[in-house]
């Protein structure tokens, strides 16, 4: 038996977040507060290229190992059979537009700062619920998770809790718009 890199996205992307945190952990301690957390609301320059970059790599940096965890266990778990169904290429691309659109929402519409992958985790979440679908049918696995999902997530955005729940609603969202628009990968 040969070990294979069966996941090159799912994988590539949990060494990196791990290689980040432990940088940040024990040899550049700013790290991940200045290369790895989108800006809140009014802490975004227009003239500055960093905070551009921020808006995608926010995804990268992880509070601590079990943010890490959380959200890694989730990636490495679902990303794997996303990644066999879609693609690597069309994995990517939904991961990079779901970052963008998370690290825009955030700056425009909350004050703190955003930094996991949970919104990613959350895409998944939804889009995998797409797995066996048929043309013209939507699964009622996916209408539950939808239903659970939105409901603990309303729920807990009104707890103060320091977990960004409309990075998750919209993670969800575009794990949904994801399912229902894109094509499997051609055999």
């Amino acid at each position: 038996m040969k070990l294979r890199y069966n996941a090159p996205v799912s994988l590539t992307f949990t060494i990196i977040g791990a290689i980040v945190l432990l940088l940040n952990q024990f040899l550049l301690k700013s790290l991940i507060p200045t290369l790895f957390t989108a800006p809140g609301r009014g802490g975004f320059s227009l003239i500055n290229p960093v905070d551009y970059l921020r808006l995608i790599t926010h995804v990268i940096g992880h509070a601590n190992w079990t943010h890490f965890m959380s959200n890694f266990s989730f990636i490495l778990l679902l990303g794997p059979s996303l990644e066999e169904k879609y693609g690597s290429a069309s994995i990517l691309f939904m991961m990079f537009v779901t970052a963008v659109v998370t690290g825009i929402l955030n700056t425009l519409l909350i004050p703190a700062g955003l930094l996991g992958a949970s919104g990613i985790v959350f895409m998944m979440i939804l889009l995998m619920s797409f797995t066996n679908i048929k043309s013209g049918e939507i699964p009622i696995t996916f209408i539950l998770v939808v239903l659970l999902f939105l409901v603990k997530e309303v729920v807990n955005a009104f707890q103060q809790n320091n977990v960004s729940e409309f990075a998750h609603i919209a993670g969800g969202i575009l794990g949904s718009l994801f399912g229902f628009l894109r094509p499997e990968k051609k055999k």
